[in-house]
C-alpha cells in the first residue's frame, strides 16, 4: 500500500482554476521527487439516483508517495510543494480554501481496470468522503473493506477502486489539516460510463448494504470529477 495526500481547493463563488495555473501545477509534480503517481481532478457531472451534493471543489489534487518519509519531505517547508502557496506562481490556488490530509491508499482489484501507464486523459472519478466518527472504528473498516467494497467492484465498466484510511503525517503546508475518517473512489472511463455504473442494481445493493453499516455521524459527500494523470 501506498501513502496518498489529498490537496483540496474550494474557491470563491464556484470560480474555475485558470489553465496556466493547472499547467504549472503539471510541472511541479512532474519534478517533486519520490512522487509516484500523481491526479488532478477537477468538477464534472454525473446522475446519482439517491445523492445530489452540492459545491464540489475546483480542485483536488492526489499524490501518492511510497513512503510517508517521501510525502513529509515534500510537504515540508523547504519540499516542493510548498510552491503551491507561492502568489506569483499560483495566483489563483494560493488563495483558494485548502484543506489537506495524508492517508493510507488501499487498492482493490476490479475485472477490468485502467491501464495506469496508458491512462485516458480525462476520465471520471467519483470521490466520497466520510468526514466524521463511527462510533467503533475497526468495525466499521471491517465492514466497509470487507463487504462493501465487493459491491463496489462489481459496478460495471468501473477502471479502478480505492478506499483510503487515515494515518498521523508531519506537514509543513499552511493549510488546516482534516480528519476525515475514510474516503474512497472509483473510476470510468467517462462522466456516462459513472451515471451507467450508479443507475445499475448494484447502486441499489450498495444503497441497501450502507444501512447495515456500524453506527457513525458526520457528512458523507460525493463529488463527480473529471481527472487527469499527470504523473504515473
Amino acid at each position: 500500500m501506498s501513502v496518498c495526500l489529498f490537496l483540496t481547493y474550494c474557491t470563491r463563488n464556484g470560480q474555475v482554476v485558470d489553465d496556466g495555473e493547472i499547467a504549472k501545477l503539471d510541472g511541479l509534480l512532474s519534478v517533486t521527487p519520490k512522487l509516484v503517481r500523481a491526479l488532478v481532478h477537477t468538477r464534472s457531472e454525473a446522475d446519482d439516483p439517491y445523492l445530489k451534493d452540492e459545491s464540489p471543489p475546483a480542485l483536488v489534487l492526489q499524490a501518492y508517495f511510497d513512503d510517508l518519509a517521501d510525502l513529509e519531505a515534500a510537504a515540508s517547508r523547504k519540499g516542493p510543494l510548498a510552491a503551491l502557496t507561492s502568489r506569483s506562481e499560483f495566483p489563483g490556488l494560493s488563495v483558494a480554501t485548502v484543506s489537506q490530509q495524508a492517508m493510507v491508499a488501499r487498492p482493490f482489484a476490479v475485472p477490468e481496470p485502467s491501464r495506469k501507464n496508458e491512462p485516458a486523459s480525462p476520465y471520471c472519478t467519483y470521490l466520497v468522503s466520510y468526514e466524521g466518527e463511527a462510533e467503533d472504528l475497526n468495525a466499521w473498516l471491517d465492514h466497509y473493506l470487507d463487504k462493501h467494497t465487493v459491491h463496489m467492484a462489481r459496478f460495471p465498466a468501473i477502471r479502478e477502486l480505492e478506499v483510503y484510511t487515515r494515518l498521523d503525517w508531519v506537514s509543513q503546508l499552511p493549510w488546516p489539516r482534516v480528519n476525515f475518517m475514510q474516503r474512497n473512489k472509483v473510476a470510468f472511463d467517462s462522466p456516462a460510463a459513472l451515471t451507467q455504473a450508479l443507475h445499475s442494481p448494484v447502486r441499489h445493493e450498495m444503497r441497501a448494504d450502507f444501512k447495515t453499516f456500524p453506527p457513525f455521524t458526520g457528512p458523507v459527500n460525493h463529488f463527480a470529477m473529471a481527472t487527469r494523470v499527470v504523473r504515473a
